[in-house]
C-alpha cells in the first residue's frame, strides 16, 4: 500500500539556516525531511511520509509575500502532494503569517487539505484559520513534544476523510441550517427574556474587550515627567533593533538625550502598516519630541523622561502587547514617570 505524500513548510530558524539574521532568506526546497520533520516521520509512518520541506526566511516571506507564496506554491506542487503541513508556529507572529499565507494558497490553488499548529492569539491565526486545520498550541516552541503528536492525529483524520469536529481552531466558516423556529420569533423571545431580566443565551457572541480604568488627572503638569511611547514604529536610523514591519515579537528602548529634532538622518519608522514616507521625512510625525522639548522649554511640562519606548502595532498578537506594556510599565514606573503620551498612527 502506498503512502501518502506530505510536503512540509517551515521558516529559516527549523531549517537549520539560522535565526534572525537569515529571517531575509528565498524560499528553497530539499527532499525529504528537514528540522521538526523528525518529530512527524515516527507519528506518521504507517499512513504517509514527508517527501519534500519548503522553507522562506520569516522577514522574507512577509515583505515580499505576493513573490515569495509564487515560488513556495511552485516548489509545493513540484511533489505532488496528498496533504501539506504547517508550522508549528506558536506565537512567533510572522512565522504564523507566513504559515497562514502558505495555507491560504494551497487551499485556493491545489486544493488540497493543509494542517498547521498554531497558538490561539498568533495573528496568523485569526486570517488565515478558515484554509487549514490548525492545531491549537502552546505560546511557545517547549510545546513541540505536545504539538507534533496532535497534529500528527489531525493529519491522519484528514488523510482518512473522518468527519472533523473538534482539535482544530474553528474556521469561522458559516453552514445552513433549518431551525425549529424563524429568526424573528427567536429574536422577540430574547428580547423580551432580556426586558424580564431573564437569562438568554445570543446566537452571536458578542467579542469581549478590556476595560481600563483612567488614572487620575496630573495635579501639576508643570512639575510631571512625561514618557514618550509608541506604536506607530519609531525607531532611530538603521532600526538597530529590528523591530518587525508586521507581528512585532519586541519594542525598543532608545535614548533621546541628545536629541531635540528628529530628521531623516537621525530617525525613521518600521512599521509596515502605512505609507512610510512622510514618517521618515520628519519621525516627529509620528512620536511629537520637538513640540514636547518645547513646551519643556516653555515651562509648561516638567521634565521629558530621557529614554522613548516603540513597537509596532501592525498584526501583533494581543498576547505579545499585552507583555510589551507590562514590561515598559515597570520600567516607567521604576524610572518614577508620571505620565505617557502615547501615539498611534
Amino acid at each position: 500500500m502506498s503512502k501518502f505524500r506530505i510536503v512540509h513548510y517551515i521558516n529559516q530558524f527549523y531549517a537549520g539556516i539560522g535565526g534572525e539574521d537569515k529571517a531575509d532568506v528565498q524560499p528553497e526546497k530539499r527532499d525529504g525531511i528537514v528540522g521538526p520533520g523528525m518529530a512527524f516521520r515516527g507519528a506518521l509512518a504507517d499512513v504517509a511520509e514527508i517527501v519534500g520541506t519548503v522553507f522562506c526566511g520569516d522577514n522574507y516571506m512577509n515583505d515580499h509575500s505576493e513573490e515569495a507564496c509564487a515560488t513556495v506554491l511552485e516548489m509545493i506542487r513540484s511533489y505532488q502532494p496528498d496533504l501539506v503541513l504547517v508550522g508549528p508556529a506558536f506565537n512567533a507572529g510572522r512565522y504564523g503569517m507566513a504559515c497562514g499565507m502558505v495555507a491560504k494558497m494551497v487551499d485556493e490553488n491545489l486544493h488540497i487539505p493543509v494542517v498547521g499548529g498554531i497558538y490561539e492569539e498568533n495573528p496568523g491565526a485569526d486570517m488565515y484559520r478558515r484554509y487549514a486545520y490548525f492545531v491549537p498550541t502552546t505560546n511557545a516552541a517547549s510545546g513541540m513534544r505536545k504539538a507534533v503528536p496532535e497534529m500528527a492525529a489531525m493529519v491522519k483524520k484528514v488523510l482518512a476523510g473522518e468527519e472533523i469536529r473538534d482539535g482544530y481552531l474553528k474556521k469561522g466558516l458559516r453552514q445552513n441550517y433549518f431551525a425549529e423556529e424563524r429568526g424573528s420569533k427567536r429574536a422577540v423571545d430574547m428580547l423580551l427574556k432580556k426586558i424580564n431580566g431573564e437569562e438568554f443565551v445570543t446566537e452571536y457572541p458578542m467579542p469581549v474587550f478590556d476595560r481600563v480604568e483612567p488614572q487620575p488627572a496630573i495635579k501639576d503638569i508643570t512639575k510631571a515627567r512625561i514618557a514618550l511611547v509608541s506604536s506607530g514604529g519609531p525607531v532611530p536610523k538603521g532600526n538597530p533593533d529590528h523591530i518587525e514591519s508586521s507581528s512585532a515579537s519586541k519594542f525598543g528602548k532608545y535614548c533621546l538625550k541628545d536629541i531635540d529634532d528628529f530628521t531623516p538622518e537621525n530617525g525613521q519608522t518600521a512599521h509596515g502598516g502605512y505609507d512610510p514616507v512622510y514618517a521618515n521625512q520628519d519621525l516627529d510625525r509620528v512620536l511629537p519630541l520637538d513640540v514636547v522639548k518645547e513646551m519643556v522649554r516653555d515651562g509648561e511640562i516638567g521634565s521629558l523622561h530621557d529614554y522613548w519606548y516603540a513597537t509596532v502595532g501592525n498584526g501583533t498578537a494581543v498576547a505579545s502587547a499585552k507583555k510589551f506594556a507590562a514590561a515598559i510599565a515597570e520600567q516607567l514606573l521604576a524610572d518614577h514617570v508620571d505620565g505617557v503620551i502615547l501615539t498611534s498612527t
